[in-house]
Formats: C-alpha cells, structure tokens, sequence
C-alpha cells in the first residue's frame, strides 16, 4: 500500500494572489477543508505546504497556500499533483477502496482465468470503470458493479470477477 494517496492535481492559476486551481481526485471535495497540509508533488520530492484557505468554484478547489503569495509563483505549480499522508485520508465505508490500492492488483475470472492486472479505474458517473490489461496490452473493460466484482483481496493483492454475458 502507498504511504500518500493523491487528492489532485494543480491545473491553473486563478486570480492574482497566488490561488492555485485544483481538479480534485475525491468524491467530495469538501474533504479539503479539513486539511491542515497538502504535499505538492515535485519531479522527484514532495514539499509539504500548509493550506491557508479553500474556496471552490465550477467543481474545482481554489486553494491558497502559505508561502505561495502571487500568480507568478504560482504558475510554476501548474500540473503538479497534491497528495496526503495515509493517515489523514478518511476512513471508508466497508467494501470501499482507495483507487491508488487497486491500481495493479491481478484479475482473475470466477473460473480461475487470469485476464490482468488494473490498469486505471475511472468513474462514468454511474459506475466505476475498471480497466484492466493483460501483459500484450490488450483491454478489458469491467464494470464497478456487484454483478461483476465477486471480491476483492487486497492482502493477496488480487481480484476475482464473474464475466457477465457481453463484457469480453
């Protein structure tokens, strides 16, 4: 399991006071207000940033950061990712999982067939959208749905689905 977990990522600026505009990788993005401190990822560091205010606009979180006081500054931010420490992510309702925890565990059918690994999971608004490739990199397009995630076992890292007719 990774140790921080991203929570999303910087995509402009807004204003001139050094607001970072932020697409968040939450369900709820009012889980930002209660964030004391966010890590801005770097190439190859993360540097830990207080948050001084939060603010949202069109589905977005405006934050602004100590020690980031103009839109200059703030322009050398753009496309960076923000993560937390595991230990300040929230706790999630049972049969609920942190998309960075399945990313790479195998799929295997009901029948024991191995199809992958998870690729990339991404939400249609419906429903989660499991992407999951095989070692050729041929796709498998699974959906988030009780019907087709039979388990998940994220101690054995692996997960068993049941291919409804359709799917493959």
């Amino acid at each position: 399991m990774h140790d921080y977990l991203e929570i999303g990522q910087i995509v402009n600026t807004f204003g001139i006071k050094g607001i970072l505009k932020v697409n968040p990788f939450t369900d709820d993005i009012t889980r930002f207000e209660k964030l004391k401190t966010v890590y801005i990822c770097k190439k190859s560091s993360m540097e830990e940033v207080e948050i001084e205010e939060v603010k949202y606009h069109k589905n977005m979180v405006l934050l602004k950061l100590k020690g980031i006081d103009d839109m200059n500054l703030a322009e050398k931010y753009k496309g960076m990712y923000l993560k937390i420490h595991r230990k300040d992510a929230i706790k999630l309702p049972k049969d609920t999982y942190f998309i960075a925890d399945l990313i790479g565990l195998e799929v295997y059918t009901d029948e024991g067939v191995l199809l992958g690994k998870v690729d990339d999971i991404y939400n249609t608004g419906s429903n989660d959208i499991y992407v999951v490739k095989d070692e050729l990199g041929k796709q498998v397009l699974l959906p988030g749905i009780k019907e087709v995630l039979k388990d998940i076992n994220l101690e054995e890292e692996k997960i068993i689905v049941h291919l409804i007719k359709g799917l493959v």
